[in-house]
């Protein structure tokens, strides 16, 4: 008895690997600009919630001592905070920009006296969701 033997050996033709490569690539086309927009989203929801934290503990401050911390750097020191958030943006704690608060027109006050009424992000880009400055929030 002779039997046959089958040419084709088992594994993909090459054709079947191209087809499968193409819809690999096609599939994560269509998933990057997804991610790369979820991280951006996800970016913007930490700045929104470290500038939230941080004017809630300057207003606390303000409350507590009646006056406002003469840097960012004195929440840290009194307690309200463990250490400074980082700025998802620039990606450094060092990079928040302290609003000061402005003396009536009536009184001198040298400019060290006046204490950190705001805080903004340091950062120079543009949301690419809404347009605005990051440094406007």
């Amino acid at each position: 008895m002779n039997k046959r033997v089958s040419r084709r050996a088992a594994g993909f033709t090459l054709i079947e690997m191209v087809i499968v490569f193409a819809l690999i690539g096609i599939l994560v086309g269509l998933g990057l600009p997804q991610y790369k927009y979820s991280l951006v989203k996800a970016r913007e929801t930490v700045l929104r919630e470290n500038l939230t934290v941080l004017r809630k503990l300057i207003d606390q401050y303000y409350q507590d001592k009646g006056k406002y911390p003469a840097s960012l750097q004195a929440l840290v020191q009194d307690g309200y905070l463990r250490t400074m958030p980082i700025d998802p943006v620039t990606k450094s704690t060092e990079t928040w920009v302290e609003v000061r608060e402005t003396p009536s027109p009536d009184e001198y006050v040298l400019p060290d006296s006046l204490g950190v009424m705001d805080v903004k992000s340091g950062s120079d880009m543009k949301s690419p969701i809404d347009g605005t400055l990051y440094s406007s929030w």
